[in-house]
């Protein structure tokens, strides 16, 4: 007769502890996950939904220039933003965590913080009002003199939804550059210069390296859902600045077409997917060729 055994009090405990984070990322994760990848082999007509499996919907995206191009858009867009971003973004990290003292880094990080006090959608508004035609940026250069008629160039195209989204991610790659720097031993630092490294040479042989990490975590949280944000291309792109985002909500609210808008949903993950696993490949591989 088989023997029983018994979980110990801790076993139990362990598992009881995980069960709830595991359920909730099964139930509100990979169940919606699996639903949209099961809906892509579907088709629908109107409010007939048709689950017999077919690939009729990826072989349209294939098939079809205008999807290709807004994916590329998409990409290109996410990319801008993310290195925008994080290029501006690293120095205030630095600053906050080398150049201010201790007791006044909360201070900072809670000014870093102050506009998600605000509704994202105000925040996008605002931006209008600041490049619009008779904006904030376009009247201060008309009474300065610098031009002679408003610029036309900063909203309702690609450069707006740029400038709006790098604003908007801002304080999600400051946070992680930060907290990574605050965990460099300032001895190395020391050491190095005593070593007869200038500063400049320091920061690039010790900082930036050891870094990396934060970095990393801040290109994906930056690069991941710019890629699916579909409200600031809606108000702020125009008809020359619109994203796959905008193409799946625009399949799947309006032209009642679900099972397409899911396949795109699903081919933009998976570029996303690659791309940011060769990123990551990427990066060990530069820290392992710098160890």
């Amino acid at each position: 007769m088989a023997r029983r055994t018994s979980l110990s009090p801790d076993q139990t405990r362990s598992i009881t502890l995980l069960g709830v984070p595991f359920a909730y990322a099964l139930l509100l994760l990979a169940v919606p996950l699996g639903a949209i990848i099961l809906f892509s082999f579907w088709t629908q007509d109107f409010m007939t939904v048709d689950t017999t499996f077919t690939t009729a919907n990826y072989r349209e995206i294939w098939d079809s220039p205008i999807y290709g191009l807004l994916l590329q858009r998409s990409l290109m867009v996410s990319g801008i933003v993310t290195a925008v971003t994080v290029v501006l973004a690293y120095p205030v990290a630095y600053f906050i965590s080398f150049h201010v003292k201790p007791s006044r880094k909360s201070l900072w990080l809670f000014l870093i913080t102050i506009p998600f006090w605000t509704s994202y959608l105000i925040r996008v508004f605002l931006w209008k009002v600041i490049l619009g035609y008779n904006g904030v940026i376009n009247s201060g250069l008309l009474e300065l003199g610098v031009i002679t008629e408003p610029l036309t160039f900063i909203l309702y195209n690609v450069n707006a939804v740029i400038i709006t989204l790098a604003h908007a991610f801002a304080p999600f790659a400051i946070l992680p550059i930060f907290v990574v720097l605050e965990k460099i031993d300032r001895s190395l630092l020391e050491a190095s210069q005593d070593l007869g490294e200038s500063k400049f040479s320091t920061f690039l042989r010790i900082t930036l390296p050891l870094s990396m990490p934060g970095v990393v975590g801040a290109v994906l949280i930056v690069f991941i859902p710019t890629i699916g944000d579909y409200v600031t291309p809606e108000l702020m792109g125009g008809a020359g600045g619109k994203l796959i985002a905008n193409m799946i909500q625009t399949q799947f609210l309006q032209l009642n077409n679900a099972p397409l808008g899911a396949a795109l949903a699903v081919v933009a993950m998976l570029c996303v997917t690659a791309i940011s696993l060769i990123f990551v490949f990427l990066n060990r591989k530069y820290l392992r060729g710098r160890s």
